[in-house]
């Protein structure tokens, strides 16, 4: 019995935990977390509004996100004034973005994990990373809605 396919988002987790190898340091993997958030594209002032702050994140955090209908995916963009959290956000864009939302409401967030990742983030961090990931969902969920309704 073969094992089934990875999904795209499960490839692009696996790709962060290339990144992040056993050989490299905390210091050094938080080095690359920042550049990650360094290299993450200006948030337009039109998405820095109160209904893009993530709540539960004790840094300033903004996520948005769009829904391209003639795709079918979730577009995201997002900001922080905290450098790792920045960091910590670029993860994230780059494992949910230009996904479908059920894909990403059937998958599995397991690169903090196997990156080591969670053990080394304050308990503050890790509950603005959870609240991160719940608001991804929770656009998810709304954006699934809008494209099927009516089927």
């Amino acid at each position: 019995m073969s094992a089934a396919p990875l999904s795209s988002i499960d490839i692009k987790q696996n790709k962060i935990i290339e990144m992040f190898p056993d050989s490299l340091d905390w210091e050094q993997k938080y080095k690359k977390i920042i550049d990650l958030g360094k290299a993450l594209p200006v948030l337009a002032e039109q998405h820095r509004q109160e209904k893009n702050i993530i709540k539960g994140c004790q840094s300033q955090v903004w996520l948005a996100a769009e829904l391209d209908k003639d795709k079918g995916v979730i577009r995201f963009q997002g900001d922080s004034d905290a450098l790792i959290v920045k960091g910590l956000v670029a993860l994230l864009i780059s494992v949910y973005d230009n996904e479908k939302p059920s894909d990403i409401l059937n998958s599995q967030l397991f690169f903090v994990e196997k990156t080591g990742l969670r053990n080394h983030l304050t308990p503050s961090r890790t509950n603005g990373l959870t609240a991160m990931v719940q608001q991804i969902k929770n656009y998810s969920i709304a954006f699934h809605y809008l494209l099927n309704k009516g089927n």
